[in-house]
């Protein structure tokens, strides 16, 4: 049996596991650890579409996170298809998008918040991409949106979106909002009293603590029922007015159409 002598300075780190119960690691310099994740999901009557979205984050490669459903103002399965396939579910009577969502952040425990819509699905890949390329220099984020249904005036439609986005004329969202969960409490959140654009204006309140960025190599797959329902040309054309009456007046309590 062959032995061998060893210095001092070998046996230092085996000295170190014993008293310390761990081995020695070194840290890698300049890297961040990875960050707790928590996906934010408000659900109103989402029962046809909240189950397959929850299937997507079980098979999350990335494993530091947790799932938050807030049922809101529901009158149909939706918390019945959120239990046992979520960390946490929160139901409340009222409906309200923005109260939900300011809710799930407050409960959540991850320092980075991803916020989620009930028919939108992430690829297994997702989470772990945006934990890596979502940054302590960005305050705020969106991924590359994708239509569920493969017809030209839908893939039109969010190869616009996604340019907007990509190149930052405008900084919007596709399905997902990212952001630090520290600097959401400093902004005090959503603005409850607006139902529509309000993920443009938490951005911008949210871009003094830092850059906007668009993630291209994660996809939000998302439903086109309100291009269904109202057709692609009839909600463009809402975006736009939407988009420029908030521009010339204050569009707090402008209601906008549920579509289920």
């Amino acid at each position: 049996m062959e032995t061998r002598d060893f210095s001092f300075s070998e046996l230092l780190p085996a000295l170190r596991k014993l008293v310390n119960g761990r081995p020695c690691q070194k840290k890698r310099p300049g890297r961040e650890p990875a960050p707790m994740v928590s996906v934010i999901i408000p659900a109103h009557n989402e029962e046809g579409y909240l189950e397959r979205t929850l299937q997507t984050l079980q098979r999350q490669r990335y494993k530091n996170f947790e799932t938050i459903v807030i049922a809101n103002g529901c009158e149909d399965r939706t918390a019945e298809e959120a239990r046992g396939r979520c960390d946490r579910l929160l139901v409340l009577s009222q409906k309200s998008l923005g109260i939900a969502r300011n809710l799930g952040a407050r409960m959540a425990k991850g320092e980075l918040l991803v916020f989620l819509d009930a028919d939108t699905l992430l690829g297994p890949s997702a989470l772990r991409r945006i934990a890596q390329r979502f940054t302590r220099s960005h305050s705020a984020g969106t991924v590359r949106g994708v239509p569920a249904e493969n017809r030209f005036a839908y893939k039109l439609i969010y190869a616009l979106k996604n340019f907007v986005h990509r190149s930052s004329l405008h900084a919007g969202s596709s399905g997902v909002i990212l952001c630090w969960k520290k600097h959401f409490e400093a902004v005090g959140g959503f603005d409850e009293g607006l139902e529509a654009r309000e993920n443009s204006e938490l951005i911008k309140r949210l871009k003094r603590f830092g850059s906007y960025v668009y993630v291209n190599d994660v996809d939000a797959t998302t439903s086109m029922r309100r291009y269904e329902r109202r057709g692609a040309g009839r909600t463009v054309w809402l975006w736009i007015k939407l988009w420029a009456r908030s521009l010339v007046s204050d569009i707090h309590q402008r209601p906008y159409e549920t579509v289920r």
